[in-house]
């Protein structure tokens, strides 16, 4: 079978080839009886809480690395453990943390059912989903979803971040979708006519329009998936240089009856743009899809280098030239929910290698990495409690780059 499977990669044909058909690189990027396991107790044994002790429930977290200090941002309430979309309980925070002394200066809130600003005054529900990113020298953008299911349609919002002045401005903004129909109020109506345009064929949904993935900057432009949980909807988006409006791509969501949704994007060293998605209407296992030009993308499929997954946000980063695709497992340790999440390594995307095995009983869920001056940090939702352990974010180092 590894013979047939080298035939397979040289000839790029036949046998149904693609990533993950042959595991292991020729090259390895790992040292013989690296554990990966091992490994990953040491990261999680350094890990620090970044919520404040009156916070019940936490989720989603996302982060920026600027001038020695995270910025965290997530999506938080004080008033049980959980989440979910229908809870106006729930608010969006930032979290701001020393690199040098690993210590959280300041937990900021910045948006919640509500709230009053300069210009405008949210609705009530949910302040869900909240994404960051440096938008200059001097500025953090943080986005959120405004939502109350069944009630409205949500929006996507953004307000600004002043790092010199360590304040949120006054004042937050609509964010815009564009689509092949025009530009519009980032809101799911306007994301799903796009894509039943193109014959997607699940119904619509009034919430659930998020900006999923982390960001990410290829020649020069910014990089999104975007996602409708609810709709089980996903799509390529690159930003505008304002970052005030996104531009759908490329849509991705076949065979529907297995219901992607939540994916994370990059791009190969090719070029082709490549997805794993979560999957909600079959075996819950990942699927992968592919595109050369971010606008058609391939039926999406089941690949060997995921044996086991179970529905939850996958990763899938680059850093120095070396892919990190990370996914949860199935495999509960004494029941607990997404209590093992594995992370993989490949220097092309089709070869890869098991370099961490995040598993506890605490969950390890919902993971983000992103690098900073040589060293790879991360955060992940745990708990100890409640049965979906979202209780608390937590931060830390996963490793220094070569």
């Amino acid at each position: 079978m590894r013979f047939l499977c080298i035939v397979a990669l040289v000839a790029g044909i036949g046998l149904g080839w693609h990533p993950g058909c042959c595991l292991g690189a020729e090259v390895r990027l790992l040292p013989e009886g690296w554990s990966a396991e091992e490994r990953a107790n040491q990261v999680m044994e350094k890990l620090i809480r970044v919520t404040a002790p009156g916070v019940k429930g936490a989720h989603d977290a996302e982060f920026v690395l600027v001038g020695g200090r995270a910025f965290i941002v997530a999506e938080l309430n004080d008033e049980k453990a959980g989440e979910s979309a229908a809870w106006p309980s729930i608010y969006s925070a930032m979290s701001v943390v020393n690199l040098k002394t690993m210590a959280v200066e300041n937990i900021l809130p910045f948006a919640r059912s509500e709230q009053k600003f300069a210009n405008e005054t949210l609705s009530v529900g949910a302040c869900f989903v909240p994404r960051i990113i440096q938008k200059d020298a001097r500025t953090l953008r943080c986005y959120f979803a405004s939502e109350s299911p069944g009630n409205r349609q949500s929006q996507m919002w953004f307000i600004d971040f002043d790092v010199e002045k360590m304040a949120f401005e006054d004042s937050i903004h609509k964010v815009k979708i564009k689509t092949q129909l025009g530009v519009f109020d980032m809101q799911p109506q306007h994301f799903h006519a796009d894509a039943a345009a193109l014959g997607f064929r699940h119904p619509a949904k009034d919430f659930g329009l998020y900006l999923f993935d982390s960001f990410k900057v290829f020649e020069g432009r910014t990089w999104v998936a975007v996602n409708n949980y609810p709709g089980a909807q996903n799509a390529l988006a690159v930003a505008n240089e304002a970052l005030d409006t996104f531009e759908v791509v490329g849509h991705y969501n076949e065979p529907f009856d297995l219901r992607l949704t939540e994916s994370a994007v990059n791009r190969l060293p090719d070029g082709t743009w490549m997805a794993i998605c979560r999957q909600e209407g079959g075996n819950k296992n990942y699927l992968f899809t592919t595109s050369a030009d971010g606008k058609t993308w391939s039926r999406a499929e089941h690949w060997p280098l995921v044996p086991n997954g179970t529905s939850s946000k996958p990763t899938f980063d680059c850093f120095n030239g070396i892919y990190y695709l990370g996914w949860q497992e199935a495999t509960q340790l004494n029941g607990v929910s997404r209590s093992v999440f594995n992370v993989e390594v490949s220097r092309d995307g089709k070869n890869w290698e098991r370099k961490y095995r995040f598993a506890t009983e605490r969950s390890f869920q919902y993971p983000t990495f992103h690098a900073h001056e040589g060293v790879i940090y991360l955060v992940a939702t745990q708990g100890d409690n409640d049965p979906s352990r979202k209780e608390r974010i937590m931060f830390g180092v996963l490793e220094e780059l070569p």
